[in-house]
């Protein structure tokens, strides 16, 4: 019996790291690599070492997910950004993983659990290669102490922005620098250019001084990852969060002042979605406060 549980556990071991490396290297970013997989993982941990009380059991199951997560750092597959980003979410479920292993520590259940773990992988991927990625908005406003003809001609171009003080920009999260723009009306070309290369932006609305509206036909990456590696370039910097448009929009206020409305409309490849969207719109929102005291500093000492 010993042997057919050590064999049937070395099986499981190859097949859930074959998995976890094929997906990664074919950028398939959803439930299955960040779901199923951290379960599965966590449930193996406490299935080999057979813990003896539940707590342990759910510190096998965290740790055994994060010494995974770690090991695509250590073989250049993966950034430490994207590990730290994912740990809240695949940790946990690890943890979840340990304590339903636990519960059936007998040798056939654990056998006969893990098995049918690993027959949920051909329905998680359908969804993940199947369904199409949802559009998302994020909208950031302030008050500016000019009038909107003096703050537009900061909102179509604007000069160098000082280096980040932010720790999330200085880790290598993609941040705005300037802007410049060929032509004027719409079909002109805005280029906003962030520390990893420029966002093309074709202009479709140009109703001056109180709306730029515009497209986006090209993304740069929205990060640089930290690797012990001189270069890790992953899927996900490519494709997956990705701007589809945005505008600014200039409202009059009595009070003679601005009110500057950034709205950025976008959309990511990465399940399970509503987590993913935290991040993410969390970043966007930043970028858009970069973006919009800046405007507001140079409207303000003009």
């Amino acid at each position: 019996m010993f042997k057919h549980t050590r064999a049937a556990q070395i099986l499981v071991v190859i097949l859930l790291t074959a998995a976890a490396f094929l997906l990664v290297r074919s950028g398939i970013y959803g439930w299955t690599i960040f779901a199923l997989l951290p379960v599965a993982a966590g449930a193996l941990g406490v299935w080999i070492t057979s813990p003896t009380s539940g707590g342990r059991a759910a510190m096998v199951g965290g740790a055994t997910v994060l010494a995974s997560s770690l090991l695509f750092l250590l073989i250049g597959l993966e950034g430490m950004i994207c590990i730290l980003m994912a740990a809240p979410l695949t940790v946990p479920l690890g943890v979840i993983g340990g304590l339903l292993a636990y519960r059936t520590m007998s040798s056939k259940a654990a056998s006969q659990g893990m098995m049918a773990l690993l027959l949920l992988p051909p329905a998680t991927l359908t969804w993940d290669v199947t369904v199409p990625p949802q559009e998302f908005a994020v909208q950031t406003q302030l008050e500016i102490d000019a009038s909107p003809e003096q703050v537009w001609p900061h909102v179509i171009r604007f000069s160098e922005l000082p280096e980040p003080e932010e720790w999330f920009f200085r880790a290598g999260l993609a941040y705005p620098k300037r802007a410049r723009i060929e032509g004027t009306g719409a079909g002109a070309i805005r280029y906003c250019e962030f520390s990893t290369g420029p966002f093309v932006e074709p202009i479709e609305v140009w109703d001056e001084p109180h709306l730029l509206r515009f497209r986006v036909t090209a993304n740069p990456a929205p990060m640089e990852e930290w690797s012990p590696y001189r270069q890790v370039i992953p899927k996900h910097l490519h494709g997956y969060l990705v701007s589809k448009r945005g505008q600014f929009r200039l409202t009059a206020l009595d009070t003679g002042r601005t009110r500057l409305e950034g709205t950025t409309w976008y959309q990511h490849g990465l399940w399970p979605a509503e987590y993913w969207r935290w991040w993410s719109d969390a970043i966007i929102h930043r970028i858009h406060l970069r973006v919009l005291n800046h405007i507001r500093t140079l409207a303000e000492t003009m």
